[in-house]
């Protein structure tokens, strides 16, 4: 099955409403899914640009109050990149002239609707290439800017010459060379560097490296300094570029300056090189030795989890870069707020560490609550805009009883989750103590030990909860869900306990017991004469597990369950982050009949750039729209859209998070295919919900 393309956000120019529609049925006919909004007026057209990105105006050029010519001035005074085609009643060579030259892509006659899905094909076309041309200029400035933060802070000395005169070094060079001021040692050849002995043998050098040109050559050579000093280097030269020209490269390096190399590259990999801090590799070595002195000495220390709230939004508004410079911003604030005494470092891409030892929690409670005051206080400025940053901070103390590093990292993850569990703090932006006697319930099952435990001890359960479809057809489908049970038959979710980014196999073990155990109830559930439907989710580590399909297809067979009676969901963050290996997934399930839901629908910049690439059955819907819904008109035309787009997109849609009858009416309007939630029921062990009653 072909996949279909990106929603078309489309605007129409057009007296007649029916005119609008049969353009929007041509579109979508020709395999274009379309979002589209007619406009009635200027106010209305300035109201659309304002508040949405457009992909095409299609504009008919007939005598009307608000013209195609009008629609075009503004949005050339708008400065918009929306390609305009006039849709016009006759031919004119004239008009198509005096068309284009005021900005817009051509004329089309109206009734030639085979010409006109060529040309918007063709202008789409050209309109996705100028967007990935911008995109990937803003990412080479972005790894431009970087290249220079890095030879400029690199300890290597490091100069770019061309025709054998120096046009660039960086801070190292000079330093080497002897010199304060970059303009000095420009007006010099690289020769004038050299001492007498070594300049002819660096001319033959050059000459060979212009013959064979390979990058890395080196030569032993004596350098002398601007003070008359002179000094053995190693000098290797590669091709590279500056300002867009060609010109070559040269690091020089102290003969035998081994220790000082290893040195340096233990210092590199030790760094997080967006932000200079140390990164998580480095920070969880740390720990480790911090547990085993704890342990050794009796002493406490602390672990810090600090949460950037609601990154990924930030993130959409201010663009990758944007959120580059605000991450740098932030690590310069942390790293004044810590101080020499805690070690702070950059776990990912929206989480930093903080670590001390000797500390007491309260003192480090108090020391974070500074530091989440001062985040929340601080004017984060990125490219002239003010950007609102919050952080969430989870506390877990180093005691000689703490368990393994990645063990403890996950305590202090759980409670910076729990932040935003507390009464006022949604939004997260507070700090919380992990408090072990909170959990002690579950006989250490924060611990992945403790949950490889209640596998074999089965005190893993499975829960299920109807899926109903909205348009009162009775299929019957329900979603698993895993909880494990502590010795008071409390229910937790062994996932919550897993270390963010922690041992792989624990999740899959995890995934594959869900599923196997699923498979034999619904085996036995589907014999008693019910063709029900099963929603399994999994995790990026299953996603990634080759294995896992022939493991799948084994189970299937032994079972003699069909395998269109399970539908595998993948979170979109998972897809998005696991590209590749989804689309190789989801292939691998199609295989076997399976079918594939994405999950959380709607949270990523581009959503629809997910299903181009993953040929997923349904969409289940973020539930945060399901909340939103109740509260604006504006969410409600937007999951209407949403749920259209999806729909012309072949994808069966599912709203969760159904929590009250108040809803069901914009859904039903909407055209959502199926809802869940404790409306319905809530999970239960038992797959016994009355689908003819729904």
């Amino acid at each position: 099955m072909q996949k279909q393309n990106a929603t078309v956000h489309l605007l129409i120019l057009d007296p007649s409403q029916n005119d609008a529609e049969s353009l929007i049925s041509l579109l979508r006919n020709a395999g274009k899914a379309t979002r589209a909004h007619r406009i009635t007026s200027e106010e209305d057209l300035e109201e659309a640009l304002k508040n949405n990105n457009w992909d095409l105006l299609l504009a008919r050029d007939v005598e009307q109050e608000f013209t195609a010519d009008a629609a075009l001035a503004m949005i050339r005074r708008m400065d918009k990149d929306i390609p305009c085609l006039f849709l016009t009643e006759t031919e004119s060579r004239e008009r198509t002239v005096a068309v284009m030259k005021a900005g817009a892509q051509g004329t089309v006659q109206f009734e030639h609707s085979d010409l006109l899905i060529l040309k918007v094909k063709r202008e789409l076309a050209a309109l996705e290439d100028r967007r990935r041309r911008r995109a990937l200029e803003s990412h080479l400035r972005e790894a431009e800017q970087r290249c220079q933060l890095l030879l400029e802070s690199s300890k290597d000395a490091i100069a770019y010459i061309n025709d054998g005169m120096h046009i660039y070094a960086n801070q190292s060079y000079m330093e080497f060379l002897g010199y304060d001021d970059i303009d000095d040692l420009i007006c010099i050849p690289v020769l004038d560097t050299l001492t007498a002995e070594s300049q002819n043998d660096y001319k033959a050098f050059m000459k060979t490296f212009a013959e064979k040109g390979e990058d890395g050559m080196t030569m032993n050579c004596t350098a002398r300094r601007s003070d008359g000093h002179e000094l053995n280097v190693t000098m290797s030269v590669s091709a590279a570029t500056y300002d867009g020209e060609a010109c070559t490269q040269i690091v020089l390096q102290p003969e035998h300056g081994d220790a000082e190399l290893e040195e340096k590259l233990r210092e590199i990999s030790s760094q997080d090189l967006l932000t200079g801090l140390y990164n998580r590799q480095y920070l969880m070595k740390e720990l480790e030795q911090a547990i085993a002195r704890a342990g050794r000495n009796n002493q406490t220390g602390v672990l810090a989890y600090v949460a950037l709230d609601n990154f990924m939004a930030m993130k959409g508004q201010v663009g990758i870069a944007g959120a580059d410079l605000l991450l740098g911003d932030l690590a310069s604030l942390l790293k004044k707020e810590a101080g020499d005494e805690l070690m702070l470092a950059r776990l990912s891409d929206d989480a930093f560490g903080l670590m001390c030892l000797p500390c007491d929690e309260k003192s480090m409670a108090s020391r974070c609550e500074q530091i989440r005051k001062a985040v929340d206080e601080y004017l984060f400025d990125i490219n002239g805009r003010t950007v609102p940053l919050t952080v969430s901070i989870g506390i877990a103390a180093i005691t000689e009883n703490s368990p393994k590093a990645e063990e403890l990292l996950a305590r202090a993850h759980v409670a910076s989750s729990e932040v935003r569990k507390l009464e006022g703090h949604s939004q997260g932006n507070s700090v919380r103590v992990y408090n072990p006697a909170d959990y002690e319930t579950l006989d250490e099952s924060n611990s992945i030990e403790a949950i490889l435990k209640a596998l074999d001890e089965n005190r893993f359960r499975l829960l299920f909860q109807p899926i109903i479809n909205l348009r009162g057809e009775g299929e019957e489908h329900y979603e698993a869900f895993v909880r494990m049970l502590d010795k008071d038959d409390k229910e937790v979710s062994p996932y919550d306990f897993l270390p963010p980014m922690g041992p792989s196999d624990t999740a899959i073990k995890i995934d594959r017991w869900v599923i196997l155990q699923t498979i034999k109830q619904l085996s036995s559930h589907r014999s008693r004469g019910n063709d029900t439907r099963m929603f399994l989710n999994v995790t990026a580590e299953t996603l990634q597990d080759k294995t896992f399909t022939p493991w799948l297809s084994v189970a299937l067979k032994a079972a003699r369950l069909p395998g269109d009676s399970l539908i595998f969901q993948i979170r979109e963050g998972d897809a998005n982050n696991y590209m590749k290996q989804a689309r190789e997934f989801t292939k691998a399930l199609h295989q076997l009949h399976c079918k594939v839901s994405i999950a959380q629908f709607g949270c990523a910049l581009n959503p629809f750039n997910t299903l181009k690439h993953i040929d997923t059955d349904y969409v289940k819907i973020d539930g945060s729209f399901t909340e939103e819904i109740q509260k604006s008109d504006e969410a409600k035309e937007q999951v209407k859209e949403m749920v259209k787009s999806l729909q012309s997109a072949g994808k069966l849609t599912i709203i969760p998070l159904v929590e009250n009858a108040g809803v069901l009416a914009t859904l039903w309007q909407a055209g959502v295919n199926y809802i869940q939630g404790y409306y319905l029921q809530a999970p239960v062990p038992e797959m016994n919900y009355d689908f003819g009653d729904s």
